[in-house]
């Protein structure tokens, strides 16, 4: 009787908690696929109550097999509260000195972020100098305050933190040995940051890629040309570099007039009316002028226009005076040649 009495207790238990696990895993699955079908149509607000409820049910399941499996709620919730109050007890000390130091590691980090992001957006003659130290300065301090942050808790609680700097002296070795193209990335972004071979906000090629640097590392630059097409380059990989950041641009316009024309005083009228387009164009820093003649061509006199700009602000300007030569030469009847072709009939 008492055998029969026992079996029937432990299928009372074991079928229903089995239920249980069963129903839930299927709600995990249907949620699983409902949220794959509908992830972009959904709303962030929608997916997170959706991952709140399934966390619920959860927990709601797991009671529900415990209280089936006669589980004492009550003195399982006395014994981790009565551990709780010991533990809080003899480690009061211990938890305050913990929240002071990262109290301390945040106050750290938060002044240095604010000091170095004013030193980066400074302006002046080494703005772009001044922004790129700040940007690694900011990584290494963080990268350093946590770890003397950590190394300071786990000796508060007793830990001996010795084992773990030899550990960081064994890893040291292990890079050295085994990852060298690694320490070879460190060592070249050193000398980039510090040589000043190029800046946050300098226009580079490297590798025939051209565009604007965005972002530097002891280890990796990206570059982000005019498509918006970004590159990440290794340190270690960045040679034949050509900074076109280091000084002043040249906007170069080349343009032929007819032979007939009057070279000469097409120059002089050139040179009174494009020094007017400064005026549209503040990045111009001379005023663009005729430099001569250029070519005697086929059917032309090839004529070159010159103007010094800002840093890679050039191409701008140069369709500019593109445009305004035309204008001019049309307002002045002066004839801008092209390719003809001239067919002679022969009488018979």
């Amino acid at each position: 009787m008492t055998h029969l009495l026992s079996a029937t207790i432990s299928t009372g238990q074991i079928l229903p908690s089995a239920l249980i696990i069963v129903v839930l895993i299927g709600l995990f699955i249907l949620e699983h696929h409902f949220i794959k079908k509908y992830e972009l149509k959904l709303k962030k607000s929608i997916m997170i109550s959706i991952f709140v409820a399934s966390f619920v049910v959860f927990l709601f399941g797991v009671f529900l097999m415990l209280w089936i499996w006669n589980f004492n709620f009550q003195d399982y919730f006395n014994r981790t509260f009565d551990q709780l109050i010991v533990f809080f007890e003899e480690s009061i000390g211990k938890l305050i000195s913990s929240v002071i130091i990262l109290f301390v590691a945040q106050l750290i980090l938060r002044i240095s972020k604010i000091a170095l992001m004013k030193i980066g957006t400074k302006e002046g003659p080494l703005q772009r100098r001044k922004r790129t130290i700040s940007r690694v300065m900011r990584s290494t301090s963080k990268y350093l305050v946590w770890t003397i942050t950590i190394l300071g808790i786990l000796a508060l609680w007793g830990m001996n933190v010795v084992p773990a700097l030899a550990g960081l002296g064994i890893i040291g070795l292990v890079i050295g040995l085994g990852a060298q193209k690694i320490i070879n990335d460190l060592i070249s972004g050193f000398f980039i940051i510090f040589e000043q071979h190029f800046n946050v906000g300098d226009k580079i090629e490297v590798q025939g890629f051209k565009g604007e640097v965005i972002d530097i590392g002891l280890k990796t630059t990206k570059i982000k040309n005019w498509k918006g097409e970004i590159k990440i380059l290794s340190n270690g990989e960045i040679s034949n570099l050509i900074n076109f950041s280091r000084d002043h641009s040249v906007a170069v316009v080349e343009f032929g007039i007819a032979y007939r024309e009057n070279i000469q005083a097409v120059i002089d009228l050139l040179n009174q009316e494009l020094p007017k387009i400064k005026v549209l164009y503040p990045q111009i820093i001379e005023t663009p002028s005729v430099s001569g003649v250029i070519d005697l061509a086929n059917s032309s006199v090839n004529l070159r226009v010159i103007a010094k700009t800002l840093n890679e602000q050039h191409y701008a300007v140069e369709r500019g005076i593109r445009q305004r030569i035309k204008e001019i030469l049309d307002e002045n009847n002066i004839e801008i040649p092209f390719p003809q072709l001239v067919i002679h009939q022969l009488k018979s």
